[in-house]
This record gives structure tokens, C-alpha cells and sequence, in this order.
């Protein structure tokens, strides 16, 4: 049923209530398949996309395996817009999007102490298929150096396999002294 990243598997265990201050933002996130998986472990979860009916299944989903999500229906990408509050959440997850502007809202909208889990796709994904706009992928390092300056637990850019895909990874914390 559900169909998380194989990041959010494998990192999964930082998420718990006590390591995590706040509500997480599964930013993007169609059906929510990531966040609905935190929620499965006691965490507040909005799962947030401009895509009504997919927030929709996102809750229908939620419902069925026994946790409960809040939707937030919102257009990330209205220029002069900023849709993310200074320090609201504990977490942010962002899989398969890239918006840049909305880069700096992030690193502002993690409580001091937060994790992000960041996947996209970088340049080299032309290779495989969509995406291959400049404006929705990642360039060579790019993903890193936004978070450098953070306490980063992984880091990794190249390609994955099944399917074959060219992926920037970052999971990283948000300074306590932020």
C-alpha cells in the first residue's frame, strides 16, 4: 500500500517524538507515502501538495493504516510568496522536487534541532528520462552546499538503481544554536 523512499526506510529510526521538535512537513508529497509512514510512529504529520484530490487519497491512505494526517493544500511556486513559517516544524521530507526559491524558507522553517531528508534528481538524470528541465534538477554539488553548514548524517550523489536514476541525497540536523 504504501511506497516510501528506500532514504526514508533506511532513516526512519530518527524519527521519534523525543529526537524530533515538532510536526513534520512532508513537503510536495502527492499521497504522502513518506509522511504517512512517520505518522505510523506517533508523529504529527501535514502532508502538504497543490493537488487537492491527491491530499485526499493521502488521507484515505493515512486512514487505512491506522493514522491520522493533516492536509495542507498550498502552490509552493507563487512568486514573492512565502508559504513556510520561521521555525513551525521538526522535520521537513522533500522527495522528487525541487523548487530553489523555496530553499531559504526551509533551512528558516526547521525548528533549531530539525531533520531534513532531501531527495531529488541532479543533471545527470537526462540519461534515464524526465526530469530533464535545468529548473528541476539539482547541478553537481548543489544540494550539499545549501546544507553545508549543517550537521549532515548522509550525504550522497550519483546514480541509483532499479529504476535507473541520477540522485542527490541529504539527511541532515538543523543546528541546536540556529
Amino acid at each position: 500500500m504504501l511506497s516510501p523512499s528506500p532514504l526514508m526506510l533506511e532513516y526512519l529510526y530518527l524519527f521519534t517524538r523525543e529526537s524530533v521538535p515538532g510536526p513534520v512537513l512532508d513537503l510536495a508529497c502527492g499521497e504522502c507515502d513518506n509522511g504517512i509512514l512517520v505518522g505510523q510512529r506517533g508523529l504529527n504529520v501535514v502532508c502538504c501538495d497543490r493537488a487537492a484530490e491527491r491530499l485526499a487519497e493521502a488521507e484515505r491512505i493515512a486512514g487505512k493504516c491506522g493514522t491520522v494526517v493533516s492536509t495542507w493544500e498550498v502552490d509552493l511556486e507563487i512568486p514573492g510568496e512565502e508559504p513556510l513559517q520561521k521555525e513551525s516544524y521538526g522535520a521537513i521530507l522533500v522527495f522528487r522536487y525541487l523548487h530553489r526559491p523555496l530553499i531559504p524558507m526551509i533551512r528558516k522553517a526547521l525548528r533549531p534541532g530539525g531533520l531534513l531528508l532531501y531527495e531529488t534528481y541532479t543533471a545527470g538524470q537526462s540519461k534515464f528520462g524526465r526530469p530533464c528541465n535545468p529548473d528541476h534538477v539539482l547541478r553537481k554539488g548543489e544540494l550539499m552546499k545549501w546544507f553545508e553548514d549543517w550537521e549532515v548524517i548522509h550525504y550522497f550523489e550519483g546514480i541509483l538503481k532499479e529504476p535507473l536514476r541520477a540522485m542527490a541525497q541529504i539527511v541532515c540536523r538543523k543546528p541546536s544554536d540556529s
